[in-house]
C-alpha cells in the first residue's frame, strides 16, 4: 500500500468519553489511503459539517463512525462504549446518500420496515403525520418509485422523526431537495441540537444562519 498523510486533528477527541469519538482512522480504498491518523469528535448540542471533494473520503468516514464498515487501524467509541455495543445503534441514526428505498413499497410500508428493523413501535397514523409535516400528504400509499427524487429523500429523512435518537449521521442529506426543502431540515437540524442533539453530515452546499451554530471539518483529497 501507498504512504498516506494525516488529514486534521481535532483535540476534541481527547477530551473526555462523552459524545461520538474516532481516535487515529486510517481508511484505504482499493489500495488509495483516503485518512491516517485522522481524529474527530462528535458532542451532543453540536453540528458539524464535514466538507471535502469526492473521493476524499467523506462517505467512507461516515461509515467507520456509525460501525458499518471498520477502519484499517484505529476505533470509535460512544459515550466510552465501543461503537460495535449493540446499545449505541439506538441513540443513532444514519441516512446515506442514496435514500435506501424499496421502489416497489410505498412511502408508509418503506418507514413501517425500516421502523421494525429499528425495534421502533410506530403506528400508520404517526407516519402519516410524518410525511404530511414532509409535504407529502396524499403519497402516502404511492409506490416510492412514482414518486420524484427530491419526494423520495424527503421519505428518507422522515427516518429522523421516527427514531428518538441522540445521534444524527447524514450523508448529502440535501440531495434532490428544492429550496424549501433545504430551509426546512435546516431548521430542524438547529431544534435537534438545541435539544442536546448531535448532527454530523456532509454536503457540498454551504450551511444557512437558519442551521444555528456549526463548525466545519475538511477532508483533503490524497493521491
Amino acid at each position: 500500500m501507498i504512504e498516506c498523510l494525516p488529514i486534521f486533528y481535532s483535540q476534541r477527541a481527547e477530551q473526555g468519553l462523552s459524545g461520538l469519538i474516532g481516535n487515529n482512522l486510517t481508511c484505504y480504498k482499493q489500495d488509495r489511503c483516503l485518512f491516517q491518523n485522522l481524529n474527530i469528535h462528535l458532542q451532543s448540542g453540536e453540528l458539524v459539517h464535514l466538507r471535502g471533494p469526492n473521493g476524499a473520503g467523506k462517505t467512507s468516514l461516515m461509515r467507520i463512525l456509525v460501525g458499518l464498515t471498520s477502519p484499517e487501524k484505529g476505533g470509535v467509541r460512544c459515550n466510552g462504549l465501543d461503537i460495535s455495543t449493540p446499545a449505541i445503534a439506538k441513540d443513532m441514526v444514519f441516512i446515506g446518500h442514496k435514500p435506501g428505498l424499496n421502489g416497489l413499497l410505498s412511502a408508509e410500508e418503506n418507514l413501517m420496515y425500516w421502523s421494525a428493523q429499528h425495534e421502533i413501535a410506530v403506528s400508520s397514523t404517526a407516519i402519516h403525520e410524518v410525511l404530511e409535516s414532509l409535504s407529502l400528504v396524499g403519497m402516502e400509499e404511492i409506490p416510492v418509485k412514482n414518486l420524484s427524487a427530491g419526494q423520495q429523500r424527503r421519505v428518507a429523512l422522515a427516518r429522523l422523526w421516527l427514531k428518538p435518537a441522540t445521534f444524527w449521521l447524514l450523508d448529502e442529506p440535501f440531495t434532490s431537495l428544492d429550496t424549501e426543502g433545504i430551509a426546512m431540515m435546516e431548521t430542524v437540524f438547529a431544534r435537534h441540537v438545541s435539544r442536546h442533539g448531535a448532527i454530523l453530515m456532509t454536503s457540498h452546499q454551504s450551511l444557512s444562519e437558519r442551521a444555528g451554530p456549526f463548525r466545519i471539518e475538511q477532508l483533503e483529497y490524497q493521491l
